[in-house]
C-alpha cells in the first residue's frame, strides 16, 4: 500500500491495515449473499445475449447494439448471460449539505466508502464506486484490484460537494448501471424528502439486491449541542437562512422530528429487507465498522 497519492484527506496506510481484522467478517456476509449457484446478467464475450439495456456513459462501446440503434436512434448495449461474481456497488452523498460538521460528513461518509472498497478489494471482488446529490456524478464501473481501489480514494479525494439531494433520480438512473445481484451500500445524511427516499429505496430494493444505508449525522446537527438563543439558521442546500431561538422545547421537538425521519426510513427499509444505520461523525471509524459489519 505505500504507492498512496495524495489520499491524506479519507484514509492513510494505517486506516487500511486496521481494516484487515474485519475481512473475516465480510467474507461472512458475501457467502451468505452469495451462496449457491445462481445465473445473472452481465457483460460478456462470446456468450449468449440475453436482453439489451439503455447506454450509460463508461459502458464499453464495443457493446453497443447498432443495429438497434439503427431502428431506435437510442443507444443500447447488449447483455449476455454467464455465471454470476460478486459486484457491490458504493454510492456516496456529494450535496452540499454534507459538507457541514467539522469533520465533515462527506469526509467521514467517503472513509467509510473507501473502507468497503478496500476490503471487497481483499476479498478480490469487484467494486463500483459513484457520488451523488440531485444526479448521478462521477461513476466507476464495476472492476477489481488494488489500482482500481487507489483511483476510488483519488476520486473521492477530489470530489467536489454541491447540489441538493434527490435520490429518487439517482437511484433510477443507478438501476440500470446493476447489472447482476448486487451488495448496494448508500452513505448519505438522507436529509430530504421521505418520499424521494421512498422511492429510491424502493427502486434499488425491486432489483433483488442486498442493500445497506449508511446514516452519516454530525453530532452538533443531532443534538444541536451547544446551539441556543437567538440563531441564525443556514440551509447549506439552498442558503436560505431562518432566525429564530432555540430553546430546550424546540431542541425536543427538532429532535423529536429528526428520529421521526430516521424511524420512518427504517420502516421502509424493514419493507424491502434493507438494513439501515444511523451514525455521527465523532464515532471512531472502527466502531462504525464493527457496528455495520456485525449486525449485518
Amino acid at each position: 500500500m505505500k504507492s498512496f497519492k495524495n489520499c491524506d484527506k479519507l484514509i492513510d496506510i494505517d486506516f487500511c491495515k486496521e481494516l484487515d481484522r474485519f475481512s473475516f467478517m465480510v467474507k461472512k456476509r458475501v457467502i451468505s449473499i452469495y451462496a449457491g449457484a445462481r445465473v445473472s446478467i452481465k457483460e460478456g464475450k462470446g456468450i449468449d445475449t440475453v436482453d439489451y439495456r439503455e447506454y450509460f456513459p463508461g459502458d464499453d462501446i464495443k457493446s453497443i447494439a447498432w443495429k438497434v440503434y439503427s431502428r431506435t436512434e437510442k443507444l443500447y448495449i447488449r447483455r449476455f448471460e454467464e455465471e454470476k461474481n460478486l459486484t457491490t456497488h458504493i454510492l456516496v452523498d456529494c450535496s452540499k449539505s454534507m459538507e457541514f460538521g467539522e469533520i465533515k460528513k462527506f469526509d467521514y461518509a467517503a472513509m467509510i466508502g473507501a473502507g468497503f472498497a478496500y476490503l471487497v478489494t481483499n476479498e478480490n471482488e469487484r467494486f463500483a464506486l459513484s457520488t451523488y446529490s440531485d444526479e448521478l456524478k462521477d461513476i466507476m464501473q464495476p472492476r477489481r484490484g488494488k489500482r482500481h481501489f487507489l483511483d476510488a480514494v483519488e476520486l473521492l479525494n477530489s470530489t467536489s460537494l454541491e447540489g441538493k439531494t434527490r435520490l429518487n433520480v439517482c437511484a433510477d438512473q443507478y438501476s440500470k448501471i446493476i447489472r447482476s445481484r448486487s451488495l448496494v451500500i448508500i452513505i448519505s445524511d438522507f436529509l430530504e424528502p421521505l418520499s424521494s427516499l421512498d422511492t429510491g429505496i424502493y427502486k434499488i430494493a425491486r432489483g433483488s439486491h442486498d442493500l445497506v444505508l449508511i446514516q452519516v449525522l454530525d453530532p452538533k446537527e443531532k443534538n444541536l449541542e451547544g446551539v441556543e438563543g437567538d440563531t441564525k439558521l443556514y440551509d447549506s442546500e439552498t442558503s436560505e437562512m431562518r432566525r429564530t431561538y432555540i430553546s430546550p422545547a424546540f431542541k425536543a421537538n427538532y429532535k423529536k422530528i429528526l428520529d421521526e425521519h430516521a424511524g420512518a426510513i427504517k420502516k421502509v427499509c424493514d419493507d424491502v429487507g434493507a438494513d439501515f444505520y444511523s451514525i455521527t461523525s465523532d464515532t471512531p471509524i472502527f466502531d462504525a465498522f464493527l457496528e455495520i459489519i456485525e449486525h449485518s
